[in-house]
């Protein structure tokens, strides 16, 4: 999903910085080069949402390069698939350290960045939440769906916040996406099947699908909205067979 926002917004004429793992770095620099082939201006930037001293000075090296962010998506996100009582510690820590911690941080530093209060020029900001937030997820993921119910309840409140300093906030909540989250689907045609049949569309969704929702938020498209969650996820659930 950030790949595909990432060719979305360089086709749109963003300066685009890949902020993403060390060892994600040849797969981010292809996807530069991918864009820059195209026309287009990005930058890889070696990111870990799980340290406050990487987020940090990735969005000072960000800046550094194109300039004070308009736009931002915050589509990190992990999980360990597990019912509660076989997690441990560590993975729950993870869990929320990544997909709950991290993000907040990167809003703040976005938030002062971008925020006309200390000369930014306002924008968006598109964190990406779940549909799993909305029922506690599938089974095995209900710590999960715990860290990404508390992103919608914190994006709500941080765009209250900010609403006065030129800066929007909203989610969008996908459903199941194909993604690297969920190549398991693909190694298990039953699996997605079911899957699939408990999406009222009766598929999984697509990442450029939810990259268009990412870019509309960011656009003056959508000027008027903040605190809201967009929800991508084909329909919802289907439980036991009906809606």
């Amino acid at each position: 999903m950030g790949a595909a926002t990432a060719r979305l917004a360089a086709k749109g004429g963003y300066a685009v910085s890949l902020l993403s793992l060390e060892s994600e770095r040849d797969s981010a620099l292809r996807l530069v080069k991918e864009i820059v082939d195209s026309g287009g201006s990005a930058t890889f930037i070696p990111a870990d949402v799980s340290s406050e001293e990487s987020i940090v000075r990735a969005y000072e090296t960000a800046t550094e390069v194109h300039g004070t962010p308009t736009g931002v998506l915050h589509a990190a996100g992990v999980f360990v698939n597990a019912v509660v009582r076989d997690l441990d510690f560590a993975a729950i820590s993870m869990m929320i350290a990544i997909n709950l911690t991290g993000l907040m941080i990167c809003c703040r530093e976005a938030t002062r960045l971008m925020s006309t209060e200390s000369g930014g020029r306002g924008g968006s900001i598109v964190n990406v939440s779940s549909m799993a937030a909305t029922i506690g997820g599938r089974p095995g993921h209900s710590v999960y769906a715990a860290t990404k119910g508390a992103v919608d309840v914190f994006s709500k409140g941080f765009a209250k916040e900010v609403a006065r300093e030129g800066i929007r906030v909203n989610t969008v909540r996908p459903g199941a996406v194909a993604s690297a989250m969920t190549a398991g689907l693909d190694a298990d045609p039953e699996v997605r099947k079911t899957v699939e049949e408990s999406i009222p569309m009766g598929r999984i969704g697509r990442p450029e699908e939810i990259a268009d929702i990412a870019m509309w938020l960011m656009s003056p498209a959508s000027s008027l909205v903040t605190g809201a969650h967009i929800d991508a996820g084909g329909g919802g659930f289907n439980v036991a067979g009906s809606v």
